[in-house]
């Protein structure tokens, strides 16, 4: 029988549009597009695109571990990044938070994010 477990984390847009931050079924696991997110009205990390993925990295851990899981346990992240300005701070704060995991990571320049203030968004896997 297939297992399933949605976890949301009160977000605004997981209210608005319906989603789960991490769906688990049975081994798999996907968390969605996260962000750094606001504190006191100010995007934690500030304009710092290395302490926004910080931030949001740590975000994705904490919910992995709701979920059973950890950090070790994810084998791809998708990272998208609103200036290739700061692709190689992003792929920095990636290296320095993954350490020696080295998952399977893509890094996409796009226009936009839903905020102006967020700068880096990222996805990921994880099987345990």
């Amino acid at each position: 029988m297939t297992r399933r477990i949605n976890i949301v984390t009160g977000s605004k847009w997981e209210k608005l549009a319906g989603f789960s931050r991490l769906v688990r079924i049975d081994n798999i696991i996907e968390v969605a597009g996260t962000t750094a997110g606001f504190e006191n009205g100010k995007v934690v990390g500030g304009k710092s695109a290395y302490k926004q993925t910080i931030s949001t990295l740590t975000k994705i851990g904490k919910v992995l571990l709701d979920a059973g899981a950890t950090t070790e346990d994810v084998i791809r992240t998708r990272i998208y990044v609103t200036d290739k300005k700061y692709a190689e701070e992003v792929a920095k704060a990636h290296k320095d938070f993954f350490k020696e995991i080295n998952p399977a990571a893509t890094l996409v320049v796009i226009q936009a994010l839903a905020e102006d203030e967020l700068l880096v968004e990222i996805e990921a896997t994880a099987v345990v």
